[in-house]
């Protein structure tokens, strides 16, 4: 019986840990500040009438905690892990904040995805996509590897989105943007921007939407086309050139050889009186330059 009652006792301490469901709540304020950290898994945060953070999901069987707690207007939610990291510390953050919240986000290998938060959101991983919705404020939006997406409602905010290994799109924004890429395109669509920066070094970079009076739009890649559609024309300075590829412009003026002796085109010229500012270039594309 002692020899059972040992193998018994051997072979449950052989198996590995479980995963822990988390179903958690505490008192929040409508407009504070959520923070969290998930090394690895999943983060989704939904904005809620209620006055209060709910943390939903299931933690890797080798996590150590989950912290889950208010100091003054401030959240924190944090996956705690072994120092070494490991197996077994994939966790799956479903979590709710009230509407009005500003959070801070910061994963290492987690997708992020947000919905319905009106304040401000900085949002961070390395390995893995990031997707928000933004209601009017400043939000940043990086990732490593990974695509990056940021869906606004048309109001002027400061918008930053990176990586350096996927696409970048960010669709009906307004304000100021800033979209780059190292390796993926950068997509400007709808909205109407005072200041937008699109970059890439390979990828293709699009931007259709609208550029306000004495507004600034500055589009450069290394290796790859370059799309630039306005949803109305704009009065402003051009400048715009390839080394290797064609330009087209709907706007009249024709582009010239930089040099009889190398392949690149050049196009400067100002549309009304000149306001506003328009640079774009490339190395290795064309250039489409038109408006709706």
């Amino acid at each position: 019986m002692k020899k059972l009652t040992a193998i018994l006792l051997s072979t449950l301490l052989a198996l590995p840990a479980l995963a822990v469901e988390v179903d958690e709540r505490l008192d929040a304020a409508a407009d504070g500040h959520v923070h969290v950290s998930n090394i690895a898994g999943e983060v989704t945060i939904n904005g809620w009438s209620r006055s209060e953070v709910e943390v939903t999901g299931e933690l890797g069987r080798n996590v150590e905690e989950l912290i889950f707690e208010r100091h003054g207007d401030k959240i924190t939610i944090k996956v705690k892990v072994p120092r070494k990291g490991g197996r077994g510390i994939d966790s799956d953050l479903h979590i709710r904040v009230p509407q009005d919240s500003s959070i801070d986000v910061g994963t290492v290998s987690a997708d992020i995805d947000v919905k319905e938060v009106r304040g401000e959101q900085r949002l961070e991983t390395v390995s893995g996509d990031v997707s928000t919705d933004a209601a009017g404020e400043d939000v940043s939006a990086e990732s490593v590897s990974g695509d990056v997406d940021v869906n606004g409602q048309g109001k002027n905010a400061e918008t930053h989105a990176s990586t350096v290994s996927g696409d970048v799109t960010v669709f009906r924004a307004g304000g100021i943007v800033v979209a780059e890429s190292v390796s993926g395109d950068a997509i400007v669509d709808e909205g109407s921007f005072q200041r937008a920066t699109l970059g890439t070094v390979n990828g293709e970079i699009i931007f259709h939407a609208g550029l306000g009076d004495g507004g600034k739009l500055n589009a450069e890649t290394v290796n790859g086309n370059v799309d630039i559609e306005f949803t109305d024309r704009v009065s402003g300075r051009y400048d715009i050139d390839t080394f290797n590829g064609d330009i087209r412009n709907c706007y009249g003026p024709k582009a010239e050889r930089t040099s009889k002796y190398t392949p690149g085109w050049e196009l400067s010229f100002q549309e009304g009186d000149g306001n506003a500012r328009v640079t774009v270039s490339t190395l290795n594309g064309d250039i489409s330059l038109c408006d709706d």
